[in-house]
C-alpha cells in the first residue's frame, strides 16, 4: 500500500520528535493543514514567531527521510480529542491514538447467553470474515423473513381457525378482528423487543444482545408450534416478536458497524433479498405441505412454525465465533479487541499497525468520546421527546420521528395486505382457493428478485428519488387492482377470469416495485441519518415504527376487506400518492452524505429540508472552503429563511 500523501502539521508544545542525524528538535501539530509534495517542520528556535524566511522552514523529501524520524513521543493529554487531531508522522501516518479511561463494567452481563472472545473467533480475515459476518446477517434476516411470512398460511388452515374458535362461515366481525388480532400481537411484542434491544445493544454488547434474541425467540417458536388455544397463541406470538424484534434492531448496526463505509445500500438490499427469501420459502414450504404431503390438518400448520427453529439454531451456535463491533468494544475500554477486530475484517493479514486500522481506530476513539460528553441526549427520552437536550442543534427527536415516520408509512403503502393476506387478495378477484395460492407464491418469487434491483439501483439513483419512483408505480398499480376487483365481482364467466387476470398481473407489479424500492430505504436511513453514539437505539426506533405500522395494517386489513372488499386497494393507492409529498418535503436525501453533512443539514430549526438540501449543495459549490469549516465545526452553522450564512470563525 503506498503512503498517504504528506502532510503539513504543527505538534503541541509537549509533543517532539527527536532527530538522530541533527540537533534540532523538530515539533508538529496533528491539526492538518495542508497537502502538499514534502513535509514542512518548524525548528524550536521559531517557537510563537514567524518565520523571517523560508530559510527558517526546514523542508525535508520524504523520498529520502529515514524511518527512524517517524517515532513520536507524544504524551496523552487529558482531552486528547477535545483540543487537536491525531498525531501523524512525516511520512503522513496515524501514529498517536489517545486512550480513553474504560467506564465500569456492567456487572449483570455476565447473566446473559454468549459474548466475543477474540480466541474463539473465526481463522479467516479480510474479505472471507466479512462475507461470513454477510452469511451470518443474512441469516439472521432470513428468518426474520420467515417469520413474518409463516402466518399467511397458518391463519387460512380450517383445523387452527377452529382450535382458535374464529371458524364462522362467512367470517364475522369477531373472527376477523380476532384472526387480525392474532397476527398483530406479535408486532406489540416486537416493539418492546426492539426498545429493549436497542438498550442492551449499549450496555452488553451487539453479539450478546444477538444471542439474547435468538433465545427468546426460540421460547417463542417452540410454544407457537404447540399451541392449543387462543390465549396460548397470542402470548407465544409475543414472545417471539420480542425476539425478532430485539434481531431487527441489532443485525441492522452491528452489520453496518463492521462493514466499510461505500456501497451500505447494497449491503442492506443484499440482506433483505434474503428476508423476502425466507418470506417466500415459508409460503412454498407450506404450500407443499397443504396440496402435494397429504399429512394431516395440524401437522400442515405446526411444522412451518416449528421449522424457524431451525434457523435460531445455526445463529445460537455460530453468533458467538464472530466479531462485536469494534465501536462498543471501544466505548467499553477494550480497546485492544477493537483494533484486532479492525485488522481482521480491514486487512488480509491481520495487520494491527495497517494505516487503515490506525485511521479508522481514531475516528472510533474521537466518536466515543463525543458520546460520553453527550449522554444527557443518549436514551429515549431525550431522542424521542427531545428531554434534557436543551438547544442543541443536532435535532435528535425531528430525526427519530422521521425513522418512525418512515417505517409507519411503508406499511401504509400496503405491502402488509399483500405479503399476509394474498390468498384473500386473489380470491377477492375471482380465483379460487387452490390458484389463489399458487399466484400468491409465485408472487412471491417475484417480489424476491426484485429486491436485487435495490442492489444496483440504491447508491446510484439515491433515496428520495427511489421512494418517489416507487410510491409512484405502486399507487398506478393499486388504482388497476381496484378496478380489476370492482369489475371481477360484478362479471360473470370469461369475463372474471380477464378481470382476475388484471388483478394478479398489477398486483405482481406492485409486489416487485415495492421490493425494488420501499422495502430497504426505511432500514437504512438510520443508519445513515443518525449521529454514531445513538445509533443502536436508532435501530431500535425503526423496529418501533415498522411494529406500529405492521401492527395497525395487519389488524385493520380483515375488516377492509369485510368492509369495503375491492375499495381496500383504492385506500391504499391515496395513501402511496400521499407519501410522494411526505417525503419531498420533509426527508433529506442521505445517499453518498457523510454524518457531518447530515448534521449540517439538521443544524436548522424548520422541518422543512426540501430547501435545505439544494442549499447546501450550492453552497459546496460556491464557497467550498466554507463548507469545509462547517463541516469540521470550525464555522457556525447559520441559517436565515432557510439560506446557509457564514458566521464562526471560518
Amino acid at each position: 500500500m503506498n503512503p498517504p500523501s504528506p502532510k503539513t502539521l504543527v505538534m503541541p508544545e509537549s509533543a517532539h520528535y527527536d532527530t538522530v542525524s541533527t540537533n534540532a528538535t523538530l515539533r508538529a501539530e496533528p491539526t492538518l493543514k495542508s497537502k502538499t509534495s514534502a513535509s514542512t517542520l518548524v525548528p524550536d528556535d521559531t517557537e510563537g514567531q514567524s518565520p523571517k524566511s523560508t530559510s527558517d522552514i526546514i523542508t525535508i523529501s520524504t523520498s529520502s527521510l529515514p524511518l527512524s524520524l517517524a517515532t513520536p513521543t507524544t504524551p496523552r493529554d487529558a482531552s486528547p480529542f477535545a483540543t487537536h487531531g491525531p498525531t501523524y508522522d512525516v511520512l503522513g501516518r496515524l501514529v498517536c491514538i489517545p486512550s480513553l479511561p474504560a467506564p465500569p463494567p456492567v456487572q449483570w452481563a455476565r447473566y446473559f447467553p454468549g459474548g466475543y472472545d477474540p480466541s474463539y473467533q473465526l481463522p479467516i480475515k479480510g474479505k472471507k470474515m466479512m462475507w461470513a459476518i454477510q452469511a451470518i446477517g443474512g441469516l439472521a434476516i432470513l428468518f426474520y423473513g420467515y417469520d413474518q411470512g409463516v402466518m399467511s398460511g397458518v391463519v387460512n388452515n380450517d383445523q387452527f381457525r377452529q382450535l382458535m374458535g374464529v371458524n364462522s362461515s362467512p367470517l364475522t366481525s369477531r373472527d376477523s378482528a380476532a384472526i387480525g388480532g392474532i397476527v398483530a400481537v406479535y408486532y406489540a411484542g416486537s416493539l418492546v423487543g426492539g426498545m429493549v434491544s436497542g438498550y442492551l445493544g449499549d450496555k452488553i454488547g451487539r453479539v450478546k444482545t444477538v444471542m439474547f434474541g435468538c433465545l427468546i425467540a426460540t421460547i417463542g417458536g417452540a410454544l407457537q408450534a404447540s399451541t392449543m388455544n387462543m390465549t396460548w397463541m397470542c402470548c407465544a406470538r409475543v414472545v417471539s416478536g420480542f425476539g425478532t424484534g430485539g434481531l431487527n434492531a441489532i443485525i441492522p448496526v452491528w452489520s453496518s458497524e463492521l462493514a466499510e463505509h461505500d456501497g451500505r445500500g447494497a449491503v442492506l438490499a443484499f440482506e433483505f433479498f434474503l428476508n423476502i427469501a425466507g418470506l417466500a420459502f415459508a409460503y412454498w414450504l407450506e404450500f407443499g405441505l397443504k396440496y402435494v404431503s397429504g399429512r394431516s390438518q395440524s401437522f400442515i400448520w405446526r411444522f412451518p412454525l416449528a421449522f424457524q427453529l431451525v434457523f435460531l439454531i445455526i445463529l445460537l451456535s455460530l453468533f458467538s465465533f464472530f466479531p462485536e463491533s469494534p465501536r462498543w468494544l471501544a466505548k467499553v475500554g477494550r480497546e485492544d479487541d477493537a483494533r484486532q477486530v479492525l485488522a481482521v475484517i480491514r486487512t488480509e493479514n491481520g495487520d494491527l499497525d495497517d494505516d487503515r486500522v490506525n485511521e479508522e481506530m481514531y475516528t472510533i476513539m474521537e466518536v466515543v468520546d463525543i458520546e460520553r460528553k453527550m449522554e444527557d441526549q443518549n436514551g429515549y427520552m431525550a431522542m424521542i421527546f427531545g428531554l434534557g437536550t436543551g438547544d442543541s442543534k443536532m435535532h435528535l427527536p425531528r430525526r427519530t420521528w422521521l425513522v418512525i415516520g418512515l417505517q409507519i408509512w411503508q406499511e401504509l403503502t400496503g405491502i402488509g395486505v399483500i405479503t399476509v393476506y394474498a390468498p384473500t387478495v386473489f380470491q377477492s378477484a375471482g380465483y379460487s382457493p387452490y390458484k389463489a395460492d399458487w399466484l400468491s407464491g409465485v408472487n412471491n418469487i417475484f417480489y424476491m428478485f426484485s429486491v436485487l434491483v435495490a442492489v444496483f439501483t440504491l447508491d446510484r439513483v439515491g433515496r428520495r428519488v427511489t421512494l418517489y419512483w416507487g410510491a409512484i408505480i405502486m399507487a398506478i398499480s393499486l388504482a388497476f387492482c381496484t378496478l380489476g376487483a370492482r369489475y371481477a365481482v360484478m362479471s360473470t364467466g370469461e369475463e372474471t377470469a380477464k378481470w382476475g387476470a388484471v388483478v394478479a398481473t398489477f398486483t405482481f407489479v406492485y409486489t416487485s416495485t415495492f421490493g425494488a424500492s420501499w422495502l430497504t430505504v426505511p432500514w437504512l436511513y438510520p443508519t445513515e441519518i443518525f449521529p454514531l453514539f445513538v445509533r443502536a437505539k436508532g435501530g431500535a426506533v425503526s423496529v418501533l415504527g415498522w411494529s406500529i405500522g405492521n401492527g395497525i395494517v395487519t389488524e385493520i386489513t380483515p375488516f377492509l376487506f369485510n368492509a369495503i372488499g375491492e375499495w381496500t386497494f383504492l385506500l391504499f393507492c391515496v395513501l402511496n400518492v400521499l407519501g410522494i409529498p411526505y417525503i419531498y418535503f420533509l426527508y433529506p436525501e442521505t445517499a453518498g452524505r457523510s454524518l457531518e453533512q447530515m448534521d449540517i443539514l439538521f443544524a436548522q430549526d424548520s422541518m422543512f429540508v426540501h430547501k435545505q438540501s439544494k442549499n447546501l449543495e450550492n453552497l459546496a459549490k460556491v464557497d467550498p472552503e466554507y463548507y469545509h469549516a462547517m463541516e469540521t465545526g470550525k464555522a457556525e452553522m447559520k441559517t436565515e429563511n432557510g439560506i446557509f450564512v457564514k458566521g464562526g470563525d471560518a
